[in-house]
């Protein structure tokens, strides 16, 4: 279970939601057993067990540094982000890795040895990492090092997306439910008043920002939530699909491409409209991530290494990487994709 804990930004929120009911059932389960044990094992005339006594409260989990590991570029990363001239990818263990060229790759020193799920950049300098433990990991040099913000490995809860509107304002979100906003660079971060998106606990799988300046987040049961007014309020729409989304990207003036479970897809000309349309993948693998590119077209990437780009007229065609394990997340590079996944860092040629 931990294993599939760990690789959390790759399967989805299926396999992480599986792993903690899996968890829950367990634990009520020996609970029942025990207590049913003790009701037959203890005669009714014997008198109740003095109380034990009360254990002292637990030490708080401290952080601990990421190893640097040589492997790192080519182990499981999660996420990757181009901050102009800088490639960064964050992963398992707390890794995170710089590149300029996107094939030789350097790991920095991070304060934090859980999963990172996912990074974002405000501008050249200013960027944030979050993953498991609601850990939140910041830097002010473009990635070459990073400060811990946040870690909270009491919730339980791993963040999963990260956005940043500029150096000041950000959101990240995660499993059920949590949501954390600040507007001082992460110096605070508080949970954010979304009573409307929040009350299901649902897993928020991702967060986009679309070319209108909208907010749109993509989570689990098909949740979808807007956002016209920078994250202050939040109105949940009409979903097209009732399984997980696990991404979304910008399509033109006002519009989103979301995907998600077993190769599902759905277009939109206008968020604020909410009509969407299926877009016909001709494919069954789960999409976790994807990538505008500079012609037009819409890649998305997922399991067993496959490809599915999108052309304008919603026409989708189907590559594979060599590997064929699972991608997580792509961004366009050099004509074609740099994706991240199960085997780290692969160059895609698209054509």
């Amino acid at each position: 279970m931990k294993q599939s804990v760990i690789i959390w930004g790759v399967i989805g929120a299926a396999a992480f939601a599986a792993a903690a009911a899996f968890q829950s059932f367990a634990q009520q389960d020996e609970g029942g057993v025990t207590a049913d044990a003790s009701a037959e094992a203890a005669p009714a005339e014997e008198a109740a067990p003095a109380p034990e006594a009360a254990a002292p409260p637990a030490a708080p989990v401290k952080p601990r540094d990421a190893e640097i590991m040589g492997l790192t570029s080519k182990s499981l990363l999660l996420d990757i982000y181009q901050a102009e001239s800088q490639l960064v990818a964050v992963g398992d263990r707390g890794g995170i890795v710089l590149s300029s060229n996107g094939k030789d790759w350097v790991q920095a020193p991070v304060p934090v040895r859980a999963a990172l799920t996912a990074v974002h950049f405000a501008d050249a300098q200013n960027g944030w990492a979050v993953g498991h433990d609601a850990s939140i990991v910041a830097t002010t040099d473009g990635g070459k090092t990073w400060t811990l913000q946040m870690f909270k490995p009491e919730l339980e809860k791993p963040f999963l997306d990260v956005l940043f509107l500029d150096a000041q304002r950000g959101l990240a979100i995660g499993a059920y439910g949590l949501f954390f906003v600040t507007a001082d660079g992460g110096k605070t971060w508080t949970e954010a008043d979304a009573p409307t998106l929040r009350e299901e606990e649902l897993h928020f799988n991702a967060i986009t920002r679309l070319a209108n300046g909208d907010l749109l987040i993509a989570g689990e049961s098909g949740m979808l939530g807007l956002s016209s007014d920078e994250g202050k309020t939040w109105k949940r729409m009409t979903s097209p699909y009732d399984s997980s989304l696990f991404g979304a990207l910008p399509v033109g003036e006002k519009g989103a491409l979301i995907f998600g479970l077993r190769g599902n897809a759905y277009l939109i000309a206008d968020a604020r409209a909410g009509k969407w349309t299926k877009v016909e993948t001709n494919s069954v693998a789960s999409m976790f991530g994807g990538a505008a590119l500079p012609n037009g077209e819409l890649a998305m990437v997922g399991l067993n290494g496959v490809i599915l780009v999108a052309d304008a007229a919603g026409k989708v065609r189907t590559l594979q990487t060599p590997t064929g394990t699972p991608l997580s997340s792509a961004i366009a590079h050099e004509g074609g994709l740099l994706a991240v996944g199960e085997s780290g860092v692969q160059s895609v040629k698209l054509n």
